[in-house]
């Protein structure tokens, strides 16, 4: 199938019309069950787009209404993203075995028995499990509905449309989501962020069913247990260790088990992915210079512009004290460039090669994020035009990344490439949105520590930089009241700029993370 249009978590690339469609392409006509099959596919995008981006915005509502921590918040992001990376190349071999139009229809019945779960899940860990849940059945829903849209529409010229259709609705989903999600919550209640995705799925199933045609590989190799477990656990343990660890200590026996199990089962993944006669990873991609430096690009993305959607509705709802549907309307400068600016991206790739397109991109996020650390102790109006280069950044870098990284190896192996870049962007996410955390609350324990010489610095100063870092701002303010109550007359302010001195932590590092990856990228694809 071809994999080039399967990016995950960032937007789909715009389809390009293959050479050969170009004849052909007005005299293709979709018939009426084609019509309802691509109906269906682009509601699936829809709900895959939506879940991404519509929930940070209630994060800081949850962590209220659930009595969570934010630790748990960071969980319920990274339980989705984990989940997803551990299915995303076992569903393309269970695809292909039994059944691509099966397993899609599988995969879409779990989503909306998950979403009406985490609907009502009454505790943060119960919605982490069946946020976990949902995650899996998210990623293989993307992977099948890729398959369908490959083997149902055969001639050129269809596929294109169909790509592209698929492209726009996805792309639609996780631009206007932080919208959606922040009207959703001003009208109702929180639980109906994935409640939606209940009647969504029941008409993508009732649509699929009668319109998407079955399909299998008989030469379908077999599923590599043993690299799926092992893969999954290192990302799992490596998160567990970040997140926790910042909460109990590096050096607790927790976080030190994790971080032994993550280092154990990565050893495990590399002999098994060299050993295993169907591998999910061939390793010998890397040596193409142009595949190893698109997939410098798919982390780098996810290193500074995907984490900080989970971030940045904090920020608007807390430092700048915006409710839900603001904040939501806020965040449309963030994510509504990516899908102005990719067809740009795919330009510059073709008029001076990927290996100055990507890095630009990156360089142009990273100028984003410095811009956004400026404005944001401001207010604002400030911080808009960084989001604004910033997601501007992510549209041109996301097209090529995708193109160059499935392009630049053989059509054999596309598949497998498009997996790792896959796998790269949601690995890299999972990690940094432990790290953005971690970065978050150390920045704002550091300006109350800097701000109130006497308050504590054990248990009480780490619980109200982790309340500040979960936006619960006006407990956080009470709570200094009480245990300083000589020293402050107005504690409200004083930790919105303890938020927004975190926020500063997290936009520096964003920034020059990506900027380290693109001169990696550049040097890695650079013409010797």
């Amino acid at each position: 199938m071809p994999a080039r249009d399967i990016p995950l978590p960032a937007l789909p690339p715009a389809a390009s019309t293959p050479p050969e469609a170009s004849s052909s392409q007005e005299s293709a006509s979709f018939s009426p069950r084609d019509r309802l099959a691509l109906l269906a596919v682009c509601l699936a995008a829809l709900m895959s787009g939506l879940e991404i981006s519509s929930v940070p915005v209630i994060l800081p509502i949850l962590e209220h209404s659930l009595q969570g921590s934010f630790v748990g918040m960071q969980w319920i992001m990274n339980g989705y993203t984990i989940a997803c990376t551990a299915v995303l190349m076992a569903t393309g071999t269970l695809a292909d075995r039994y059944g691509r139009k099966r397993v899609f229809l599988y995969s879409i019945v779990l989503f909306g028995v998950s979403s009406l779960l985490c609907g009502l899940a009454w505790s943060t860990p119960l919605l982490i499990a069946a946020r976990v849940l949902q995650g899996a059945s998210g990623g293989a829903m993307l992977i099948c509905l890729v398959a369908v849209l490959s083997r149902q529409f055969s001639h050129p010229g269809m596929r294109a449309k169909a790509f592209s259709a698929w492209g726009i609705i996805f792309g639609i989903g996780l631009g206007f989501g932080p919208l959606v999600g922040g009207i959703i919550v001003a009208l109702s209640d929180w639980r109906w962020v994935f409640w939606v995705h209940v009647f969504i799925a029941v008409a993508t199933w009732v649509l699929a069913i009668a319109s998407v045609e079955e399909s299998r590989d008989p030469q379908a190799g077999k599923l590599d247990v043993a690299g799926t477990v092992a893969l999954s656990l290192a990302v799992l343990g490596l998160a567990y260790f970040v997140t926790q660890g910042a909460d109990h200590g590096f050096t607790s026996a927790t976080a030190l088990v994790a971080l032994a199990v993550s280092g154990v089962s990565l050893c495990v993944f590399l002999r098994a992915e060299t050993h295993a006669s169907h591998p999910m990873f061939d390793f010998s991609v890397f040596r193409v210079r142009n595949f190893s430096g698109a997939l410098l690009g798919s982390a780098g993305m996810n290193f500074s512009f995907w984490p900080m959607v989970i971030y940045l509705p904090i920020y608007f709802q807390g430092a700048l004290g915006q409710d839900a549907a603001t904040a939501g309307a806020s965040l449309l400068a963030y994510t509504l460039p990516t899908l102005i600016f990719p067809p740009l991206g795919e330009r510059l790739a073709l008029r001076y090669r990927p290996g100055i397109a990507i890095p630009t991109g990156m360089f142009v996020i990273g100028a984003g994020f410095l811009l956004m650390r400026i404005g944001s102790q401001v207010d604002w109006l400030t911080v808009l035009p960084g989001c604004l280069v910033a997601g501007a950044g992510l549209g041109l870098t996301n097209t090529p990344v995708t193109n160059t990284s499935t392009g630049s190896v053989s059509s054999a192996r596309a598949g497998m490439a498009s997996g790792i870049d896959m796998s790269a962007r949601m690995i890299s996410l999972s990690m940094n949105i432990a790290l953005m955390g971690f970065l978050l609350v150390a920045g704002v324990a550091h300006y109350l520590h800097s701000a109130l010489p006497a308050l504590p610095s054990g248990d009480l100063g780490h619980a109200l930089a982790n309340r500040i870092a979960s936006g619960n701002l006006q407990e956080a303010a009470a709570t200094l009241a009480t245990a300083l109550p000589t020293a402050m007359a107005a504690p409200l302010p004083l930790v919105r700029a303890a938020l927004a001195h975190g926020f500063g932590w997290i936009m520096l590092y964003g920034g020059i993370a990506i900027w380290v990856l693109a001169l990696a990228s550049y040097l890695t694809m650079r013409t010797m």
